[in-house]
């Protein structure tokens, strides 16, 4: 006999995979942490086969379970669209999209994401997830994002392009660069494209610098660029400079870097034009998309 799927274990493991693991899906489905264990033990018992294992101290999908959240979601979405049909939206539960952006730019990239994913599926409820752009090229493979927006070349993914996302150099107010030795900047941890795109610029105009302070993330750059450790690039879509910082109009420009969206595999694909078009309209109204 041919194993039966659980609707309620499928709904368990995209959980899982939506919020980054088991304690984290049970309390958003408010159940125990081994009642959503058991779910995908259910599931596993019915394919036999593995569908997660264990990477350190965290969770990872097997190749077959990647494969079965994948067809997850379709078989959820489907049996969702189903009980619409049937009784209405009223009573129904609201399909989940999950989107993802690269951190640069995020403040701008995300609100706009937001907005075109509700103009697609109005009943849908939207999360998102900032992260690094390999990490969210990833995601989507594994089918843990319906939908990314990354920086191109920090991937070897490819996606639809969306446009160019431009760079600028920050620094404090009144902060100047030392009167001898290499340039002191600011940037996020290697590998960072942005990162790598300032040093190679001020190499290729024969100005020495060095990375004096660097951070996981964005934040922590900024925390550093405002205490005057430094001057840092940073990509800003809109005119709007970042809080406690003013452009330093002195520095080399540097080109911008190209973005792109990547769609999970089986996915609305009305939805990646949507975004695509969202953040194309976006930086072309700050007059920086040369996508053709």
């Amino acid at each position: 006999m041919r194993p039966v799927l659980d609707i309620v274990a499928l709904r368990s493991l995209i959980a899982v995979a939506d919020y980054g693991g088991f304690h984290r899906a049970a309390g958003e489905l408010t159940l125990s942490q081994s009642a959503v264990s058991q779910h995908v033990r259910r599931l596993e018992k019915a394919l036999g086969l593995p569908v997660v294992e264990r990477d350190g101290r965290k969770t990872r999908f097997t190749a077959h379970g990647a494969q079965l959240l994948e067809e997850a979601r379709l078989i959820v979405g489907a049996h969702d669209a189903a009980v619409r049909r049937l009784l209405g939206e009223e009573g129904a539960t609201a399909a989940t999209v999950v989107v993802g952006a690269t951190e640069h730019g995020a403040d701008q990239i995300l609100p706009a994401l937001t907005e075109a994913v509700r103009e697609v599926r109005p009943d849908a409820e939207v999360r998102v997830r900032i992260d690094r752009s390999a990490r969210l090229t990833e995601a989507v493979e594994r089918g843990e994002l319906d939908l990314a927006v990354y920086v191109t070349e920090a991937t070897a993914t490819e996606g639809a392009p969306a446009g160019d996302l431009p760079l600028r150099w920050y620094a404090a107010p009144g902060w100047k660069p030392p009167a001898a030795g290499p340039l002191p900047l600011v940037a996020v941890n290697a590998p960072c494209v942005i990162r790598r795109r300032a040093l190679t610029e001020l190499a290729a105009r024969r100005t020495p610098a060095t990375v004096v302070a660097e951070a996981g993330y964005l934040a922590g750059v900024l925390d550093a660029a405002r205490a005057g450790l430094g001057a840092a690039l940073l990509a800003v879509p809109g005119g709007q400079d970042p809080d406690g910082l003013t452009q330093c109009r002195d520095f080399p420009p540097v080109p911008p870097v190209r973005l792109s969206a990547l769609a999970r595999r089986g996915s609305d694909p009305s939805l990646t034009g949507a975004a695509v078009e969202a953040v194309r309209t976006l930086l072309a109204s700050c007059g920086t998309d040369r996508v053709a």
